[in-house]
């Protein structure tokens, strides 16, 4: 009775929940990823973590993670449930099938860790450098089987994200990645303590892998025991087996779950076929993350400020009669998307190099590391609203209870992604690989543009203009951050830490200061409504 009084409140805070613990974890994320660089270079831990933790990394961050297909099928089908007494054998019912299956999942990975590291990349052995190949290969063999257990934490941590959102406990399940990235710092960081200057020789290629490896497996177990613990005590569920399947809860959940599961493991094919090019080329996977990484930590934030608020407003809006009102939030998340992602987009794409310097260029990391992350960073930044706004309409076939559609669609992707790497990497090169992805995204996006337009008998195209206008103001903005960032080098050419800082921040700022002036002739509701919500935080007492 007092939810519908509570619900636009509740919905208005998300964003900044979401955004202030989101913005905590993608911080402690990116000073791991500089700790690796620094400790480890873009040498062979790295490149072997890069193969060894595509399987458990990907159950983490899509299975286990917020906006994933578990956390987005138990959100859709908990948000509808009247009965909050079904949450309990729901959620306790799930996490027991869920549990079943991927223990047995996980102990695949550890008894066929080599089989998997010769598929993800087959080339090692077959590189310039044989002995090094073979040395990548043995560390991601071992890294492999001990981050295998992660296949079932990955499970346990997507449906609790699921469960806790689903009671509006946003907090935990947006900062307790951090746990994992500091557990991963401070191993690294004793390691480098006992090895000093050696911890980046090749005879220590493998106990520095063991080690990366142990760390991400403790910071996922200490990130489960979190969320258990506050299940339990928010009468939401423990760790008590049962198996109610014939509920219809859990037929809700294990429809949307099942296909959703698949269409997202459509992305490790993805992945391995991706990992198959890059191995080829030497240290290119493991640049392919540090280039990711300065990507998915904006991107990261934006997606659970975004997808965070509009998911649960698509599944209240999934009847019929309420569709106009589906059509226009999903306008308004496009609108919002393209707001926040294409200028920064652009502004990454100007600033590459300068960027990657910045960030990662210290200790064992180099110039030539610098030049090979920054090429693959640009071809990254170009799909990032793509990435996003394609996520938007995934999570309104979830809404539907659609999750085939993403699935099939999925599918497909596999043999464009596959022909894009082949078009793309002998010309390209890392970058190449990249840029295939965001072919698939875009193709990805129009498919599902045009089945929703079918669907819901008509999106309101018109209302999508504005990101045109967008599209533009984000070029100019991008163009004027090269030539101000261009101009800097040309004034000072000997660069550290400090002249990198100082030439982002001039020339990011004038890029964005540029994008603003030009928006806000357009008048956009969504941009105001956008600006007003960054005064109030800012300027907040």
């Amino acid at each position: 009775m007092t939810e519908s009084k509570k619900t636009p409140k509740s919905i208005a805070n998300i964003a900044g929940i979401v955004a202030a613990a989101t913005l905590i974890s993608k911080v402690f994320g990116l000073v791991r990823q500089v700790a690796l660089a620094y400790a480890f270079g873009n040498g062979i831990v790295v490149e072997a973590f890069t193969y060894a933790y595509a399987i458990p990394g990907f159950l983490l961050i899509l299975l286990g993670g917020m906006n994933g297909p578990f956390h987005s099928a138990i959100v859709s089908v908990l948000t509808k449930q009247k009965d909050k007494s079904e949450t309990v054998p729901i959620v306790e019912t799930v996490t027991t099938i869920v549990g079943i299956i991927l223990l047995g999942v996980s102990i695949l990975i550890f008894c066929f860790a080599s089989n998997a590291i010769d598929l993800s990349a087959p080339n090692l052995l077959h590189s310039g450098d044989a002995v090094r190949g073979a040395l990548v290969r043995q560390s991601a063999i071992e890294q492999l089987q001990i981050m295998s257990a992660m296949a079932v934490l990955a499970g346990f941590i997507g449906i609790g994200f699921g469960t806790l959102s689903s009671a509006d406990f946003y907090w935990l399940p947006s900062i307790s990645p951090l746990l994992s990235s500091s557990t991963t710092i401070i191993g690294v960081g004793i390691l480098a303590i006992f090895l000093g200057g050696k911890i980046g020789l090749p005879e220590y290629a493998l106990l520095g892998g063991k080690v990366l490896a142990g760390t991400v497996l403790l910071g996922a177990t200490l990130q489960w025991l979190m969320q258990v613990v506050t299940q339990w005590k928010a009468g939401l569920g423990t760790i008590k087996p049962r198996l109610e399947w014939r509920r219809q809860g859990v037929r809700d959940v294990l429809r949307i779950l099942g296909p959703a599961t698949f269409s997202s493991s459509t992305l490790q094919i993805n992945l391995f076929i991706d990992n198959a090019f890059a191995s080829g080329i030497a240290g290119a996977a493991s640049a392919m993350q540090y280039s990711g990484m300065l990507v998915l930590a904006p991107l990261g934030i934006i997606s659970n400020v975004i997808l965070g608020s509009l998911l649960p407003e698509f599944s209240r809006l999934t009847d019929p009669s309420n569709w106009p009102q589906l059509k226009e939030r999903i306008r308004q998340g496009l609108v919002i998307t393209g707001i926040a992602m294409m200028p920064l987009s652009a502004i990454i794409m100007a600033l590459a190099l300068p960027i990657v310097q910045a960030v990662y260029q210290n200790g064992a990391f180099k110039t030539q590391d610098s030049l090979l992350v920054g090429s693959i960073l640009i071809a990254s930044s170009l799909g990032m609203f793509i990435f996003l706004a394609r996520d938007v309409l995934v999570r309104v076939f979830y809404a539907l209870g659609d999750g085939a559609t993403p699935f099939k669609i999925s599918m497909v992707n596999i043999f464009f992604n596959f022909l894009f790497d082949y078009l793309f990497w002998q010309p390209f090169g890392a970058a190449g690989i990249t840029l295939s992805t965001v072919c698939i995204n875009l193709i990805s996006f129009s498919v599902m543009l045009f089945l929703l337009d079918r669907r819901l008998n008509g999106l309101p195209w018109r209302g999508l203009l504005p990101l045109v206008w967008i599209f533009l103001a984000s070029a100019i903005s991008g163009g004027i951050t090269w030539g101000v960032s261009y101009g800097w080098q040309q004034f000072i050419p000997e660069s550290n830490k400090i002249t990198l800082l100082m030439q982002l921040a001039l020339a990011g700022g004038i890029g964005f200061g540029v994008f603003v002036v030009i928006v806000s002739q357009f008048k956009l509701p969504e941009f105001d409504k956008f600006s007003q919500q960054i005064r109030q935080k800012l300027f907040k007492k």
